[in-house]
Order: structure tokens, then C-alpha cells, then sequence
């Protein structure tokens, strides 16, 4: 076990085309269809989306590449869980904030994908495939399997990233209409943080080694498989609950700045009301501020 090289290199070309290929897209819809599709004289997506988006591309090229996925596949479950976490925790909604309407609309289009996407994206449906899912894919068998077939590996994580788009799209998805107020928010990202405790604790107190993909006698840094399946149960439960805590905490006190703003001015805005500052800087970029024409001498 002593001459196993855990961090020998593997090229992944699949990923790579990826990445190239999203970011190649994202760049031809931003440059050439972007200035078609929002009015004259608007940005076709703000500063802080194209942040988003080189956070989201990075984040996504770094959790499926070597060494990340090969050590998660072979060596450490606890690796491959924190992959599976920025997989569907971190990356499928940073891609949202990076998404303009108009091209979210442009790549949904009108037809079935729309309409069955739309139902999917509803809070009930959104949940309740990203639960289930959360619980099948730590069944021993999925994750065997995925660990021996990269295909199969790849599929599962297509799937995840699918039902984590769905998931977050009525928290920070670009479509306003499919949004849901920042209390209904709260409690949807509370019960979702609820769902990882049941594989999480299985993890953590099962006897022997839950996943025999994993109980093999190569040990990077001498962790062994019950405390990889300790920590990786762990991470599961107090890292990524710990993660929607804290989107939890910043909602809610988004909610509460903007009802004391609105208080402060007399007015009581709807739940439904929710100004971000994205939609303020291209209410400014639509409508810039008059031209005074200066007095003749």
C-alpha cells in the first residue's frame, strides 16, 4: 500500500470540454445574442454575474477534475462527499446568479422543456426530488457502482446537478416569477438542511464499513475506512446544514433590512416584493438619468 501514488495524475478530457464548452457558450450568448435580446443601450448581464459565473466555472471545473474526483472515486468517501456538496450545494446556485433572464428564457424556451420545468421548479416538486435523491445516491449500491464506472459516475452527478438547479431556482433562480417569498425561503432551505441527517447519522454509527468500494487496504494520509465514512457522514450533516444556515441567516436579515427600510418610509411592502441589487442596477442602465442641456451665454 506503501507504493500506491494517491495523487498520480489522470487527465479528464470529458471535464475539460465541459468547462470549455459552457464557458465558450456563456461568452457567444453574452456577446453576440445578449445585445439582441435586452433594450438598446442595456448590458446584457451585470458585473456581479460574471463574477458569479467565473466562481461557478472554477468551482465546477475544481469538484469534477483530478485530483478531487479520482481521490473521491477511488480513495476517501469523505472527498467524494464534499464533491457531491459543492456539486449540488454551491454550484448549481451560484450558475443561477450568474444566469440573466433573457437568456434563462432564451434556453428554456417555450415548449415542453418550459412547461415541465416549471412544474419541477415548484417548491413541493423541487424539494422533494432533491431529497430523494440526497437518500438514493448513498445507497451502497449507487455508490459502488459509480465508484467502478466513471460513466455511470458522471451520470449520477448530471443527475444531482439537474435536480440542484430545479432545487434553487424559487430561491435565486433568474425567472422572478418562480421565486418565492424570502420567509417561504427560510423554511424551505430549513426542511432541505433536515434531509442529509438521516444518511449523515447512518454514517456516522454504522458498524464496519458501510461502503466496501471503500475498505481497501491503500490509505491516503492513514485515515481509515470507519473514520472516512465518520467524517464524510459529518461533513454531510454539519457542513452542508451549517451551509443552508447560513444562506438562512442572510435571507432573513435581507428580509428584515428591507422591512425596516420600508417601515422607515411608511410603506409595507408584500412578501412578494423583493428588490435586489442586480435589478436595481439595470432599472439604472434601462433609464439613465436625463440629459440638462446647459444655458447658451
Amino acid at each position: 500500500s506503501q507504493s500506491v501514488d494517491f495523487f498520480r495524475w489522470v487527465p479528464h478530457p470529458e471535464v475539460w470540454l465541459l468547462v470549455a464548452g459552457l464557458t465558450a457558450l456563456y461568452v457567444y450568448a453574452v456577446r453576440v445574442i445578449g445585445p439582441k435580446a435586452v433594450p438598446a443601450g442595456t448590458p446584457p448581464i451585470t458585473r456581479s454575474q460574471r463574477r458569479w459565473f467565473v466562481l461557478g466555472i472554477l468551482l465546477l471545473w475544481a469538484a469534477s477534475d483530478w485530483p478531487v474526483h479520482d481521490i473521491g472515486e477511488q480513495y476517501l468517501y469523505l472527498v467524494h462527499m464534499s464533491q457531491h456538496l459543492v456539486l449540488t450545494l454551491v454550484v448549481p446556485a451560484v450558475m443561477l446568479l450568474a444566469t440573466p433572464e433573457w437568456l434563462a428564457r432564451l434556453v428554456v424556451g417555450n415548449g415542453r422543456v418550459n412547461t415541465v420545468g416549471r412544474r419541477l421548479a415548484r417548491p413541493v416538486p423541487a424539494g422533494a426530488i432533491m431529497g430523494i435523491l440526497t437518500l438514493v445516491t448513498h445507497w451502497p449500491l449507487i455508490v459502488s457502482t459509480a465508484a467502478s464506472n466513471g460513466l455511470f459516475h458522471y451520470g449520477v452527478h448530471t443527475v444531482l446537478v439537474t435536480s440542484a438547479l430545479l432545487f434553487w431556482i424559487p430561491v435565486c433562480g433568474p425567472f422572478p416569477e418562480l421565486r418565492i417569498s424570502m420567509p417561504a425561503q427560510m423554511i424551505y432551505l430549513f426542511v432541505q438542511s433536515i434531509v442529509p441527517t438521516v444518511p449523515g447519522a447512518w454514517m456516522i454509527f454504522a458498524d464496519g464499513a458501510v461502503y466496501k468500494t471503500y475498505d481497501i487496504s491503500a490509505r491516503l494520509w492513514g485515515i481509515s475506512v470507519t473514520s472516512d465514512q465518520q467524517v464524510a457522514g459529518a461533513i454531510m450533516k454539519l457542513v452542508g446544514g451549517t451551509y443552508l444556515w447560513l444562506i438562512i441567516v442572510v435571507i432573513f436579515f435581507r428580509w428584515a433590512a428591507r422591512h425596516e427600510q420600508a417601515s422607515s418610509r411608511g410603506y409595507v411592502p408584500t412578501e412578494r416584493e423583493v428588490l435586489t441589487w442586480d435589478q436595481v442596477e439595470r432599472a439604472f442602465e434601462a433609464h439613465p438619468a436625463p440629459q440638462v442641456e446647459q444655458p447658451h451665454p
